[in-house]
């Protein structure tokens, strides 16, 4: 093996032939070590055809699945750039001996101020009133009837106190509101010292003035937020999802919002990506919307990139790539075996 084959998904860059995020600085790959290149998405997903010869992916958003995966078994890594990974089938990579790597010290940060906008922006009822400003003085006039909530002794709940529910708090720690999360997993020790009360799921929804969803998507958790739990909401409590749409039943959140179940929302993760323009939540005064994107700024484009490509980086210096998913696979002789191969490479 002459050298390390990096394979980086097409949606990094742009028609053109431009990077489309700057901020992900592809520089550190020109190395005498390294051959790489943009492979195109297929319908959305990586096809194996175009992943021959290639040792370690970067991925954006495309799928990546069982037939992703070339039959002559080079691959080592799959680096998602982000910290979900329901785009990729983590089974078939185990099976086939390729690590899954994920970057939750690059998005820590970003998707806890993504969080704490959307809180700001419906307390303050600031889509409302940007419209209300719009129109002039009838507008204007108007202004008073849509009076925003204070955040000082409000609960603000998580389900999930992981990488990012912890940096929510500790973000929030100013605005001098209660803390509250479910997480059958959490750490004790570390909820306490945030000052966060754990509690049961159902008490999380009961309590929470502001719920934010921040668990991954897994069968467990697919629809966690439903009908029955919206129905346990204060009507003037809000629900923030930054993490993965399909955790929420859309159809209930929707009946929710419209009926005043609950007073409104933050979505910037949808049960369909991209979402039609006439999806009726769309309509709604109480909801605000983002695309999927909330987070991505300079910031975190930055960090997750140098994540994924300190993971490349770490093969060549047979080291095992930080917050591998299956890690059970880093000890197959197969994988050994490529580890060899590459850090191998002068």
């Amino acid at each position: 093996m002459s050298k390390c084959r990096v394979a980086i998904s097409q949606d990094f860059q742009r028609s053109d032939g431009s990077p489309a995020f700057p901020s992900f600085d592809l520089s550190p790959l020109d190395d005498p070590r390294i051959e790489w290149s943009y492979i195109p998405l297929r319908n959305g997903r990586i096809d194996a055809a175009d992943m021959e010869g290639y040792d370690a992916l970067i991925l954006l958003s495309g799928r990546f699945d069982a037939d992703s995966i070339p039959a002559e078994g080079r691959l080592a890594l799959v680096a998602r750039f982000g910290v979900g990974y329901d785009t990729v089938d983590i089974v078939a990579c185990t099976a086939r001996d390729v690590a899954v790597a994920i970057t939750p010290d690059g998005v820590r940060r970003p998707v806890a101020v993504a969080i704490m906008t959307l809180i700001l922006a419906l307390a303050g009822r600031l889509m409302v009133k940007d419209r209300l400003t719009r129109r002039g003085p009838d507008g204007w006039a108007q202004r008073g009837a849509h009076m925003g909530d204070g955040l000082v002794g409000k609960t603000l709940g998580s389900l999930g106190i992981g990488n990012i529910g912890t940096e929510m708090f500790r973000m929030a720690r100013p605005f001098d509101m209660r803390f509250a999360a479910y997480d059958p997993f959490a750490d004790e020790e570390i909820a306490r010292s945030l000052g966060v009360e754990l509690v049961t799921a159902d008490e999380l929804f009961r309590r929470s003035d502001f719920l934010c969803v921040n668990c991954p998507l897994t069968d467990e958790t697919r629809h966690f937020v439903n009908a029955a739990r919206l129905g346990l909401m204060k009507p003037t409590a809000y629900l923030i999802n930054t993490a993965r749409g399909p955790i929420v039943d859309q159809v209930a959140l929707t009946k929710a919002l419209q009926d005043g179940t609950i007073a409104g929302a933050g979505l910037d993760v949808f049960a369909e990506e991209p979402s039609s323009a006439d999806d009726p939540l769309f309509g709604l005064d109480n909801v605000i919307v983002t695309p999927h994107a909330l987070c991505w700024t300079d910031e975190c484009f930055a960090g997750t990139g140098a994540a994924d490509i300190a993971a490349v980086f770490a093969l060549l210096s047979d080291q095992l790539p930080s917050d591998i998913v299956n890690r059970e696979v880093t000890n197959t002789d197969a994988w050994q075996a490529k580890l060899k191969a590459l850090s191998s490479i002068a």
